[in-house]
Order: structure tokens, then C-alpha cells, then sequence
């Protein structure tokens, strides 16, 4: 079985030119001709292609790549447990760059300024715009990409102000439930639970069940959302907390 340069394109989601390109380097040389002279290729050329471009979305230039293919000592194997660990660990870079975010969003909610160090401690030792541009092109058309963007720019000082009046509201809910007693187990404070997680998906991001319990142990260990909030009651973090907790329980049972 053999395929067209056209079909090959499709399959992969690449430009003829590109396949053009990658036979004119030496990189993807198809194993076969038509009379015509056109370009065939075999399943083996499917299955190097495929590593080819796993290789370029980790960000190795073709030469580099050409490199690797062509090693005799390398086998498919080696290859796919390397572009394994190498795609974990860009996972786990997202995974922490996600978490800034939800952190950052929440703060700016709370009305907390992060310190230089807490805004860029996640970019590690790389320069926090470079990593902006390249985010911008592996992903800038994604729609959560997009959905983000749009409402950060969206927002204007009155919304701002709306939003901490909503939290303020809230705040002086809470302080009389506490004070009526109430636990954090019971219907009321899961409803003021539920209503926390609610103006987070309504202002900011889709927050789940789990996220939201992440954000309540991060509302209880971080001492400036635990001061934010134990300033609207002493206790309140925690027992907000444990609210997110059994409002989660009841939702995923």
C-alpha cells in the first residue's frame, strides 16, 4: 500500500510544500515513484513522518531531528520513550502553568498583589515573554486560549468593582451563617459553596468540582487568601474549605 503526496498531506495535517521540502533535505524521502514520477509513500515513511513530527512540535530543528531518525543505534522504540518523557514534562510545565493562572486570577478577584517573584517562579529560568510569543503560536488558536483573552480584555473598571461588591456580599452572608452556627457540612454552607464555585465559572473559568477543592486547601495554606478571608470572620477559610469539600461530595456522588 502506498500513498499520494496529497493523501499523505491530509493524513498528517501538513502542507504538500512541507513534504516537498522535508524530500528535498533528505529527511522524508518517499520509498517509491509512479511512472509519472510522482511521489508514493509506504507505511514506513507514514511511521517516520509521524516521529518527525513529534519531534517538531517539542521544538527540535529539522536538522536535529534528521539526526536522531538516522542514528543506527537508536531503535522506534527509543524514540517513543524519549518523545514520552519529553511530552510528560511539557505537561507537567503546563499543569504549573495553569495553576499560576488560576492563582493569579483568584488573587486579582481577591484583590491580592503577587509578589514578582510568585508571577514569574513558574517560567523557571526562561525569559516569561518568550514563552508568552511561543504559547501565542502553538496555541493562540485554541478556543480556550481565545475565551481567556476575551474576557481579560473585556472587563472594565466597573466590572471590577461589581464583582468585588459581589464578594463582599457574599462575605457578609458567610460571617452570618458562621455566626448562626451553621456547619460547614450542612445545606446552607454548601450553597454558599456552591455559589463561591459559581462566580468563579461566571467571572473567570469553567471551575470544577475538583479544581474548586484545590482552591479551597490553597484558601486555608496560603496566609494571604487564609488573611483575606479570616478577615471577613476568623475561622472562615477553613470552614469555607470544608464547605467546598462537602459540596463536592454531594455533586459527584
Amino acid at each position: 500500500m502506498s500513498y499520494s503526496v496529497g493523501q499523505v498531506a491530509g493524513f498528517a495535517g501538513v502542507t504538500v510544500r512541507t513534504l516537498h521540502h522535508y524530500d528535498a533535505i533528505g529527511l522524508l524521502v518517499p520509498s517509491e515513484r509512479s511512472h509519472a514520477g510522482h511521489r508514493r509513500y509506504s507505511d514506513a515513511d507514514l511511521d517516520r513522518l509521524q516521529q518527525i513530527l513529534f519531534y517538531r512540535e517539542l521544538g527540535f530543528p529539522l536538522e536535529e531531528v534528521a539526526a536522531l531518525l538516522d542514528d543506527p543505534d537508536a531503535d522506534p522504540r527509543a524514540h517513543l520513550r524519549r518523545q514520552h518523557e519529553l511530552l510528560t514534562a511539557r505537561i507537567e510545565k503546563l499543569r504549573k502553568m495553569a495553576a499560576a493562572v488560576e492563582h493569579a486570577m483568584e488573587a486579582r478577584t481577591m484583590g491580592i498583589n503577587l509578589t514578582p517573584e510568585e508571577k514569574f517562579e513558574v517560567f523557571g529560568d526562561k525569559d516569561p515573554e518568550q514563552y508568552a510569543e511561543e504559547a501565542e503560536r502553538r496555541w493562540g488558536g485554541t478556543e480556550a486560549y481565545a475565551e481567556s483573552q476575551r474576557r481579560a480584555a473585556s472587563y472594565t473598571k466597573e466590572d471590577w468593582k461589581r464583582m468585588q461588591a459581589e464578594v463582599a456580599d457574599w462575605g457578609e452572608r458567610y460571617d452570618a451563617l458562621m455566626t448562626a452556627g451553621e456547619s460547614p457540612t450542612g445545606e446552607a454552607a454548601m450553597g454558599m459553596a456552591e455559589e463561591h464555585r459559581q462566580h468563579i465559572c461566571g467571572w473567570f473559568y469553567e471551575c470544577s468540582y475538583e479544581l474548586h477543592q484545590c482552591l479551597g486547601e490553597m484558601y486555608v495554606a496560603d496566609e494571604r487568601f487564609k488573611a483575606f478571608y479570616d478577615s471577613m470572620r476568623p475561622g472562615l477559610a477553613e470552614h469555607l474549605r470544608d464547605a467546598i469539600v462537602a459540596n463536592a461530595a454531594r455533586h459527584n456522588a
